[in-house]
């Protein structure tokens, strides 16, 4: 079959759907999930923390793989690793298992997430090249997005009711079977277009050139490396902020068994998010510069964070989840437009994954300390923290926009 633009984007927002859909069947149930396996809350988002020490650890490696063995590859390997390692979460919670263990498992579930991650999106963008796309890419970006929170709604409000009337790790269970499901599908739909794998190269020349490409199309690029530098801190917060709303709105709801109501913060995320995507470019049209409407967003979403962490309404705390979902939705087509805009094709799922490696490295650090900070003075207490954390990132994309890279200036 002749691949067109076209069919590029259908296959993009079919593996977007499939996956976050096995995806999301758990993300509103998986703190429950981990604290009913006996783990603290410090324990919980350590566990949590070990997952994206992971996606740290293997971005390098995953990286490889795409280049010499091609993004489909990478693909198909990501789907392989993470239904394994979601078995073995049920495992784990079925057995009340170690703290150790969680951690070793959470750090295999992130090197199943590094696959995707810049390999993915790095298709994506070469295929659409190749295949004569003369679009911008926030439209398709946006679009995905929408789809994504289409497969999260339905995903976050299922998994949720799931293990309200099955179990804790009927969720589990159920992903892993989707995830079997994507790789079929992905084996049959996905090519590598516009890209060569170079399956003759060595791995420890090809670790030396990731680490040499990351530092000269990333890092000594001061527009891109400063929107790096803003990465671990809305990274490491989203995160924290997004998988402590389960127990938290189950504080404020008062009722520690209402799992279904857990899964409604993801499903408002998720409808945030289609909205987000579907109103990006009416967003980014309301800024000369992408990085304007970066830390517009940026701002508003640290604003919201903080309200989170003032009000204890569980409707008024249900509104704020709405808005943080939309503000966060609609930043990332306009950052992935910007980002993609700055590196060279060959080396844009290298530049990808060490984006993603700069996110998750926040991860690592503030999870267990905001899940300390709950422990000791509960979860409001932790979100006034994250909030100002999140602020931090603003310097970053303010000296990102003084760089007045060409694509900080592309037309919306």
């Amino acid at each position: 079959m002749v691949a067109t633009e076209r069919s590029v984007r259908f296959t993009y927002y079919t593996l977007t759907l499939g996956n976050t859909l096995a995806a999301s069947l758990i993300w509103g149930i998986n703190t429950i999930f981990l604290l009913d396996a006996g783990l603290s809350n410090l324990e919980a988002f350590a566990a949590n923390a070990f997952f994206t020490a992971g996606m740290v650890l293997f971005e390098v490696p995953t990286g490889i793989v795409a280049d010499m063995w091609g993004r489909r590859v990478s693909f198909l390997m990501g789907t392989v690793t993470l239904a394994v390692t979601t078995g073995l979460y049920v495992l784990l919670w079925r057995v009340e298992a170690a703290f150790w263990l969680w951690a070793v498992v959470s750090l295999l579930l992130g090197l199943g997430f590094t696959f995707f991650s810049g390999a993915t999106e790095a298709w994506l963008v070469d295929a659409l090249e190749a295949t004569g796309f003369d679009g911008q890419l926030e439209s398709v970006f946006a679009r995905g997005q929408a789809i994504s929170g289409a497969g999260m709604l339905a995903g976050s409000v299922g998994g949720g009711y799931l293990a309200q009337l099955v179990s804790l790790g009927a969720p589990f269970v159920l992903r892993a079977a989707i995830l079997a499901v994507m790789f079929v599908v992905a084996l049959a739909l996905m090519r590598d277009i516009g890209f060569t794998p170079r399956r003759d190269a060595r791995p420890v020349d090809e670790i030396r050139q990731i680490a040499a490409s990351s530092i000269e199309y990333g890092l000594r690029v001061p527009a891109v490396r400063y929107l790096m530098l803003a990465a671990p801190f809305t990274g490491g917060v989203s995160i924290y902020v997004f998988y402590a709303l389960q127990p938290h709105l189950l504080d404020l709801y008062g009722d520690s068994q209402a799992y279904g109501v857990a899964g409604l913060a993801a499903a408002i995320v998720a409808g945030a998010q289609i909205v987000g995507g579907l109103v990006t470019p009416r967003i980014r049209g309301l800024f000369a510069r992408r990085t304007s409407a970066l830390l517009a967003v940026d701002a508003l979403s640290a604003l919201v964070v903080l309200l989170i962490g003032l009000i204890a309404s569980f409707w008024a705390v249900l509104v704020l989840i709405a808005l943080w979902g939309l503000l966060f939705a609609a930043s990332m087509p306009i950052r992935q437009a910007y980002l993609n805009g700055m590196i060279p094709s060959q080396q844009r799922a290298t530049i990808l994954s060490f984006d993603s490696l700069m996110a998750s490295s926040g991860g690592i650090v503030v999870q267990p300390a905001l899940g300390r900070v709950a422990d000791v003075w509960g979860y409001p207490a932790s979100y006034l923290i994250a909030g100002g954390l999140q602020a931090l990132a603003l310097p970053f994309i303010a000296r990102s926009r003084a760089e007045r890279a060409p694509a900080d200036l592309a037309a919306a």
